[in-house]
């Protein structure tokens, strides 16, 4: 695939220029229905290119492909079997991943103590037990690092029926946990290892950073990625 297409900008683009109009959300009309001191401010560029719910681009369903062919074209660049680009941010893709490996598990998850506020709400939504893994607490620096690998294993020993576990890397602080010791021992178990790497998205496009989610452990891991 040729990762210097732009499927969606392409596409927008052309939009543009034959001039279409959609007669579906959003209801501010391409900027047309926007208050004059909202444009004044926020200008007008960014309602104009709010369209991609509208059938003249693309729809839910990916018709015209854009979307699609975008998704494929990012699997393709990160080294993933799949992509999936969603609203809300990388928030929505941990609620999913939560669910989707335990929300029918009485075993409940394994998440680290210093998940983002995104786990808490999944938790919240589907019911899952949290088994916390405490993170590692740096004295020197005065912020915390992300759970060993050692820290993954006692939790696995007290809770061996969880479904998985749920790491977050890179921290808030920017450290990134040893994804790949954690995945070694989570698939001992045949369990699945959640990384809500939102704060790494640039991790794998250059050698001399951290290794990312989709390296480390790239048969097994899900990784809730890029904000």
């Amino acid at each position: 695939m040729d990762q210097a297409e732009t499927p969606l900008l392409t596409a927008l683009e052309k939009y543009h220029r034959l001039g279409r109009y959609g007669f579906s959300p959003p209801g501010h009309r391409q900027g047309r229905g926007v208050d004059a001191r909202v444009t004044k401010v926020l200008g007008g560029d960014s309602f104009r290119s709010d369209v991609l719910a509208s059938g003249g681009l693309d729809d839910r369903r990916s018709g015209n492909g854009y979307l699609s062919h975008a998704e494929q074209l990012m699997a393709e660049a990160v080294g993933a079997e799949r992509a999936f680009f969603s609203t809300c941010g990388s928030s929505l893709s941990v609620k999913a991943t939560m669910m989707a490996v335990a929300g029918n598990d009485p075993g409940g998850l394994l998440p680290g103590r210093d998940s983002h506020k995104s786990v808490v709400a999944g938790l919240i939504f589907s019911g899952v037990t949290p088994r916390w893994i405490a993170p590692r607490w740096d004295e020197e620096l005065h912020f915390s690092h992300p759970p060993s690998p050692e820290e993954v294993r006692l939790a696995w020993e007290r809770h061996p029926d969880a479904a998985g576990a749920l790491i977050v890397s890179p921290s808030p602080y920017g450290t990134c946990a040893d994804i790949a010791g954690i995945a070694d021992i989570c698939h001992e178990r045949r369990k699945p290892l959640i990384i809500d790497e939102a704060w790494g998205a640039h991790l794998p496009f250059h050698d001399d950073l951290p290794t990312w989610a989709m390296d480390a452990a790239p048969t097994c891991a899900l990784s809730a990625s890029t904000r």
